[in-house]
């Protein structure tokens, strides 16, 4: 029987007899050059005509598809290949002008959760760091289909991957983060912290964090929500990633003085001391390689104490803040070169500075030594028996000016 797909053993070989190296390149025939080019062409995808029969997939009513045997798992498939095609950035501009950015958030409604939640993970890469495309989403009512699976939808997975192409369409957008403020967005991170899901609530911390940060003006909002005191509760948590996600938010609302009290955390300040003793207790008994694994929730944990408390935590007078080797990635290698390659004439002021004496009164004795020490590297150099004027006639005798070149010059 035989195979499907193109002929690579008879590629590879016709490629090793036609490029051995022993002789001179020739001419292919027609004949071979045919065949090479159906080879080559058999494995080529035109990614526009392909987006295109997808567009028509998605196009075609879900009654129809399910009637000529299509399954869900089929069209996840489908979804998956898109997705494939839109990482370029071309491509996923192009999704809209063929037609296939509507229907494409259509998907978001379907009846089967596997198919919204592929359709939410193809948003989320046609929208990142895609400004046209995060517009033209906007401009056809994703953010409102988003914001509901998001919100409201039975499936945490569902719920998870709308919010992920939430956070990728309203990054650097400054409508989207409006719409998500007026759509009443942080109530419904509000209710993600709450899950039970630790993929979900990671990806909640992340947004807010990304929105205080960039709108300090929303720490009110925040504050009046009650996320103080949600986040707290993260913070103790048994994943890593919740607590510092946890972290990052009550350090951005400790550095926030505008409301909600002196220590920014809307009158919390004694939980939160709370929270900080238990973790910083907690860190102290770890391992040397669990310390390694948890350096930026010590530093997050230092950062906020000193921002409530206005001193360093115990984690730095024990030594546990910075670990030996925890710097080694920002140390710059040694300079051992520079000194070789030095400009001369910086070397020897260099030089003259480490030799000058402290003492104030010595430089002032030296000041006109050192006026008639310094030297030129490149300069006129006045000969010795040259006079400025004639003792018999008052006559002006010069001596024309010799170059002297110092044998450093030849760096220049």
């Amino acid at each position: 029987m035989a195979k499907d797909g193109p002929d690579w053993d008879g590629l590879l070989k016709w490629s090793i007899a036609h490029s051995d190296g022993t002789a001179a390149p020739r001419a292919l025939s027609e004949e071979d050059r045919k065949w090479f080019m159906e080879a080559m062409q058999s494995q080529s995808v035109d990614v526009v005509k392909r987006m295109k029969e997808i567009t028509l997939i998605m196009q075609t009513p879900e009654q129809v598809l399910e009637a000529q045997g299509v399954t869900s798992a089929d069209i996840e498939d489908m979804l998956e290949e898109l997705q494939e095609h839109v990482e370029s950035i071309d491509m996923a501009n192009d999704l809209h002008s063929i037609g296939g950015l509507v229907p494409l958030l259509g998907y978001l409604k379907n009846s089967h959760a596997g198919i919204r939640a592929k359709a939410a993970e193809v948003i989320t890469t046609i929208v990142q760091n895609n400004p046209r495309s995060q517009q033209l989403v906007m401009e056809a009512n994703g953010f409102e289909a988003l914001l509901s699976n998001f919100s409201s939808d039975p499936d945490i997975t569902v719920r998870t991957k709308a919010l992920g192409a939430i956070s990728s369409l309203i990054h650097h957008n400054k409508p989207g983060i409006a719409a998500f403020r007026l759509a009443n967005g942080y109530a419904a991170l509000r209710d993600a912290l709450g899950s039970e899901n630790v993929r979900f609530q990671r990806k909640a911390l992340n947004l807010i964090h990304y929105l205080l940060h960039e709108n300090s003006s929303d720490c009110n909002v925040v504050r009046e929500l009650g996320f103080p005191r949600i986040m707290m509760h993260l913070a103790s948590k048994e994943d890593a990633g919740l607590r510092e996600g946890a972290l990052r938010g009550l350090l951005e609302l400790a550095q926030d003085k505008t409301g909600g009290g002196s220590d920014g955390l809307g009158g919390e300040d004694e939980k939160l001391k709370q929270v900080l003793e238990e973790r910083i207790k907690d860190i102290s008994l770890m391992s040397a390689d669990d310390l390694g694994a948890v350096r930026e929730e010590r530093h997050l944990v230092d950062s906020l104490w000193k921002s409530c408390y206005n001193e360093p935590s115990s984690l730095r007078k024990e030594g546990l803040l910075v670990l030996p080797g925890d710097d080694d990635d920002d140390v710059p290698p040694p300079d051992v070169a520079s000194k070789h390659f030095e400009p001369p004439l910086r070397a020897w002021t260099a030089s003259q500075e480490d030799n000058r004496a402290p003492d104030t009164d010595t430089d002032t004795e030296n000041k006109g030594a050192e006026a008639t020490a310094t030297p030129l590297l490149l300069g006129f150099k006045q000969t010795p028996n040259a006079q400025s004027s004639s003792s018999s006639g008052g006559e002006v005798e010069t001596t024309t000016p010799k170059v002297k070149l110092s044998q450093d010059s030849s760096n220049f």
